[in-house]
Order: C-alpha cells, then structure tokens, then sequence
C-alpha cells in the first residue's frame, strides 16, 4: 500500500472522529424531558474497608456485613480444619519429640520402644528422628494454610462488598439474543448490548 494512502486514510479517520465527537446534540434549554428517574442506592466507598476490617477482626463477621450469612459455615469449616490438622500434627510431634529425647537420654521406657517381637525397639532413633521431621513440616504447613484461609476471608469480605455496589441495571446489559425468522424457518443468534442514560 501507498503510504501516502495510509496517511491520507488515517487523516480522514481522525478528521471524522472529531466529527463525530462534535456532533453531540444539545436540548434548549426550555425543553423539559419526559422520563422516569429511578433513584439508586447511594454507593458507600468505605463499605469494602469495612467489611475486610470486621472480617480481620473476627473471620466471618464481613460475610455477615455484606449479607452473605451462607458463608459464615464454610469460613469458620474451613479455619477450623486448619487449626484442627495443626493441633493434630503437634500433637504428634511432640510426641515423636519426647520418645526421642529419652531415648538420647538413655532411657527404654518410651511409647515406640515396646516391640513384641523382643527383637530391639519398635522404631529406632532414625525412625524417631523421620517421624519429627515429617510431623514438623505438617504442623508448619497446617499453620500457613490457616492463615491463608483467615487472608481469604479477608479479601472475599472485601472483594463481595465491591461487587454489591456494582451496577447490574437493565440500562446497562450485555445479553444473548436469539431470534427465530418465520419466514424461512431460520434462526439467528447475536448479541445485544443496551445503554441507556
């Protein structure tokens, strides 16, 4: 292509967005129009720093400020497995960690010891020693998914009280749209999009 062709195209294209944006009609100022206002909600800006705060203070309570009682269930579920696989996994370690040390101590009195076979203990120091190990790195990972959890109620409260605020009116909608011709017993499908001030 010319590049002349492409500078004198793309003159014509900015000329006739001016145009268009200077098209805009204007009403005389006497002329009142017949419509229909419907007063919305005013939109509260500090809602959603409301929310996440009630919900950092207690988990759940920003679900319950937005209205979203449905969800208290699964935050405090969800908070609670964490806590409760937590306490499991230090249970088990502390476990594992005194059988441990009274073994380096000398002593043969441990739960893990006991081997009914009579062939030496049940778990040697090694065993011991794995067991901590494992245990440790699943209480750290309970702990961290806890506190993931307790972030995402946090950022759900917040993210929800957005959303309650946004517009969803029928002036402003992007629907499908299918129409069925009678004449040639054809359909077509589209899109359309309304907005309306």
């Amino acid at each position: 292509m010319n590049p002349n062709k492409i500078v004198i195209t793309s003159v014509l294209f900015f000329i006739s967005c001016f145009s268009l944006v200077a098209q805009k009609k204007e009403l005389p100022k006497n002329v009142i129009i017949d419509s229909i206002v419907e007063a919305r909600d005013p939109i509260n800006p500090l809602s959603p720093a409301k929310a996440a705060f009630y919900s950092a203070i207690l988990p759940g309570l920003g679900q319950a400020y937005n209205k979203k009682y449905w969800k208290i269930p699964l935050v405090y579920g969800a908070i609670g497995t964490g806590i409760y696989f937590y306490i499991r996994n230090n249970k088990e370690y502390n476990r594992y960690r005194d059988a441990y040390k009274s073994r380096l101590a000398g002593f043969t009195n441990d739960e893990f010891y006991f081997n009914p076979q009579g062939e030496g203990p049940r778990l040697s120091l090694e065993s011991l020693e794995r067991g901590q190990k494992v245990f440790r790195k699943n209480k750290d990972i309970s702990l961290l998914v806890t506190i993931g959890i307790y972030a995402l109620n946090i950022i759900d409260a917040n993210v929800d009280a957005h959303l309650l605020q946004f517009n969803v009116d029928e002036n402003l909608s992007f629907a499908p749209h299918y129409q069925f011709n009678e004449f040639d017993a054809s359909s077509n499908l589209g899109l359309t999009l309304n907005f309306n001030f």
